[in-house]
């Protein structure tokens, strides 16, 4: 018998081990096929709020953030560009990269949610991101990136204009900042078994099947 369990991923577009994260469990999702299937939901965690639209050299922030040498920034890329290959993601950082704001993108993927296209919605933001090198504050590369998966662009825009929506996006934050998560990835198999960070694909195996197994 089919068994479907419910994950619930907190993460940033602009969070590398987001990405290896999620392709990693989907790495694992198709290990345990045809008797375990998912229902995965995206929610929001800004990593930067106060970023400005016009973001920042991303070096230039990793030094001034976390004290990251010029010499453990190439490394970390290296290394990102390899895992993002083991699981078929392409990284493509350069000098210029910069990091951007995130909390319109951020609305717009809780609206996809309700349109059934939100993890449509967040491959396409983490390509265009680190695959493209789009800034994704630019409303207008949003909007682009909303109406190539499928959604309609007038409503997209009216999403990203509402004050309602960006309020929705600090009051699920702040939720997620109360149960605890203070960083991402964060993903929750069945609201109750919490895995951080990038994991291994076998620990994801693991999960997926023991809690299957509890499953009537």
């Amino acid at each position: 018998m089919l068994k479907t369990i419910r994950i619930d991923i907190v993460s940033d577009i602009v969070c590398p081990w987001c990405v290896i994260g999620y392709k990693r469990l989907c790495k694992a999702l198709d290990l345990v096929q045809p008797d375990i299937s998912a229902d995965i939901y995206w929610h929001p965690f800004e990593l930067n709020p106060a970023m400005p639209i016009q973001g920042q050299n991303l070096r230039e922030h990793l030094a001034e953030k976390y004290g990251t040498t010029p010499k453990a920034s190439e490394m970390a890329r290296a290394t990102l560009t390899q895992l993002g290959k083991d699981v078929g993601f392409d990284f493509h950082f350069t000098d210029s990269m910069r990091i951007y704001n995130t909390r319109q993108a951020h609305q717009l993927l809780l609206w996809a949610q309700s349109q059934n296209q939100q993890p449509a919605l967040q491959a396409a933001l983490f390509d265009a991101y680190f695959t493209q090198n789009q800034n994704i504050a630019e409303p207008n590369n949003l909007l682009n990136i909303a109406a190539n998966i499928g959604l309609e662009r007038s409503i997209a825009e009216t999403v990203i204009q509402d004050k309602d929506w960006a309020q929705a996006v600090a009051k699920t934050e702040q939720q997620w900042l109360e149960a605890g998560i203070t960083a991402v990835p964060a993903i929750i198999f069945a609201h109750k078994h919490l895995v951080s960070g990038a994991q291994n694909i076998e620990v994801y195996v693991q999960v997926l099947r023991e809690l299957a197994a509890s499953i009537d």
